[in-house]
């Protein structure tokens, strides 16, 4: 894969911000054509005291939720990039980091001011307990 490099940074940034504290949230969007697959949205969830990521599959008509771990999460994330996603945003409290796929389907990382103030509150709670 020619973007395994961008991707790989885009979510060493994504671990980043879990290992820092600053994570609010994760999204896939824009679509090639128009597909039942409108969104994933991937926030934290804690079960048995583990931090996981609930991704929530958002089709046109009805919304699919799985629990993973990091590990499990982002190969996940990775096989819907170009089938059928061209964009990935990580929100966290110091940046808004954006994954886009052009025309050519070659990967850019832009990073700009963050949308939240606060990260996730679920994974803020677990946060302060390590």
């Amino acid at each position: 894969m020619p973007n395994t490099e961008t991707f790989d940074t885009f979510f060493n940034k994504f671990k980043e911000s879990i290992s820092n504290g600053t994570f609010a949230k994760l999204t896939l969007a824009k679509t090639i054509g128009n597909t039942q697959l409108m969104n994933i949205y991937v926030r934290t969830i804690v079960i048995d005291d583990e931090l996981k990521f609930t991704l929530t599959f958002k089709y046109q008509t009805e919304e699919e939720i799985h629990n993973h771990t990091m590990d499990e999460a982002i190969p996940i994330l990775t096989s819907y990039m170009n089938n059928p996603f061209l964009k990935a945003l990580l929100f966290t409290t110091i940046s808004d980091v954006t994954l886009k796929l052009n025309k050519k389907r070659v990967a850019t990382i832009i990073e700009q001011a963050p949308t939240f103030k606060n990260a996730d509150a679920l994974y803020l709670e677990w946060y302060s307990t390590q």
